[in-house]
C-alpha cells in the first residue's frame, strides 16, 4: 500500500494517495496544502478538516483562521475536530480531504498523546478506496529547543507523528520560506 497513487484516466496522469506536507511557521504550507487538494480534486468537491481552536479571547490565533477560511474556494465543505476529537473518523470517505493541521491536533491530544496508528490506518483505507488526503504539518524539530518539559513532549509527539504519516505517504512535501521541495526516498 505504500507509495501508491490512483491512476487517472483520460490523460491525468497518477494522483498521490496520501500527501504530507511539511512547515515552519509562516512557512506557506497551508499554501501548498491547499492547492495540492486543488489540483488532486480537480476542480471538484474538497472536505477540509480543520483541527484549530482559538482559545477564548485569543484574537490573535481567530485571525490567522479567519484567513485561512477566506482563502478556502466557497464550494469546499469545513469539518471541524474539537480539541483533542477522533482526526480518523473526521476523515470520512469523500474523495478529497485536507486536515489542516497535525499540530493543532495533537496540541489539542491530552498530554499530546495522538493515535497515530488509527490515523495511518484511516489514511490507508482511504487511499485503498481511492480517495485523496493532504495532510499539513508542522514541521517542529528544526527550531530551537523548547525550554519547557511540554514544549519538548509535543515537539517529540508531533515529529513521531509526522513520521508515521510520512511512511505511509505517496508524497511529502518541505516548505521554507515560500518554497516547495518534494522529499525522495524511504529511511535507511
Amino acid at each position: 500500500m505504500r507509495g501508491r497513487r490512483l491512476e487517472r484516466h483520460g490523460g491525468g496522469g497518477s494522483v498521490p494517495l496520501i500527501t504530507l506536507v511539511l512547515g515552519g511557521a509562516r512557512s506557506g504550507k497551508s499554501e501548498v496544502g491547499e492547492a495540492m487538494a486543488a489540483l488532486v480534486a480537480r476542480g471538484g468537491h474538497v472536505t477540509y478538516v480543520a483541527t484549530a481552536v482559538p482559545a477564548q479571547g485569543d484574537e490573535d490565533f481567530a485571525g490567522r483562521i479567519a484567513r485561512h477560511r477566506s482563502r478556502r474556494p466557497a464550494d469546499w465543505r469545513t469539518i471541524e475536530v474539537p480539541l483533542g476529537g477522533d482526526l480518523a473518523a473526521a476523515l470520512g470517505e469523500d474523495p478529497v480531504v485536507l486536515v489542516d493541521s497535525l499540530g493543532a491536533w495533537v496540541a489539542g491530544c491530552e498530554g499530546f498523546v495522538a493515535e497515530g496508528g488509527t490515523l495511518v490506518e484511516a489514511l490507508e483505507r482511504r487511499a485503498a478506496a481511492g480517495a485523496a488526503t493532504v495532510l499539513v504539518s508542522e514541521e517542529v524539530g528544526l527550531g530551537v529547543h523548547p525550554e519547557t518539559r511540554a514544549g519538548r513532549r509535543f515537539r517529540d509527539a508531533l515529529g513521531e507523528l509526522n513520521s508515521q504519516v510520512a511512511a505511509a505517504a505517496t508524497d511529502v512535501i518541505l516548505v521554507v520560506a515560500g518554497r516547495s521541495l518534494r522529499l525522495e526516498g524511504r529511511p535507511l
